[in-house]
């Protein structure tokens, strides 16, 4: 199911209880104040050009979601942007990521891992992206994370020489420039 725009605030106490029991376990080990980050971020995300969140659902709740909004032409500089930035160089920001769907969370429960929940959630959030253009991050660090998303058919962006940090970028199987 999709949801577009502030009609996803109706679940948010639901998708802060699934960010939380995500996020908090490795390799992400993320705090109170960072889950609570989220909360409030969610609140600004719903008014981004494009605004989406997919949702899986079973009768436990939210099994796992994923959220997503275009890319704006002028490139963000604050949370893991510059670092994307830095690694990618000015021209392929603008030619691969402004204007994309870009996929800021996906979360999906441990118990719904392994059974396509997460493959499901990203086609269905990046089915109508822009000329088939998504893109997304994750950490360097969370290996199986990376490796799902080479698994899924994702394209990692090589960083430019010297820039690599501690983020890894992808684009969609789909995306013309992950050929």
């Amino acid at each position: 199911m999709i949801c577009y725009g502030k009609a996803v605030l109706d679940l948010e106490e639901e998708l802060v209880d699934a960010y939380a029991d995500v996020f908090s376990a490795p390799p992400w080990n993320e705090d109170e104040e960072t889950i609570r980050q989220f909360s409030a971020r969610l609140q600004t995300d719903v008014r981004r050009p494009g605004f989406r969140t997919a949702l899986a659902q079973s009768p436990a709740g939210i099994d796992g979601f994923a959220t997503g909004w275009i890319t704006a032409a002028r490139f963000p500089a604050d949370r893991a942007y510059g670092h994307v930035a830095a690694q990618l160089g000015p021209e392929r920001v603008a030619d691969y990521l402004v204007g994309a769907l870009e996929i800021d969370e996906l979360a999906v429960r441990a118990y719904a891992r392994g059974h396509g929940t997460g493959r499901a959630l990203l086609a269905e959030l990046t089915a109508d992206a822009p000329g088939s253009r998504a893109w997304l991050l994750t950490a360097r660090k969370a290996t199986d994370t990376v490796a799902t998303y080479r698994r899924l058919g994702w394209h990692e962006l090589d960083p430019l020489p010297g820039t690599g940090n501690g983020v890894v970028v992808f684009l969609a199987p789909g995306h013309p420039a992950a050929a």
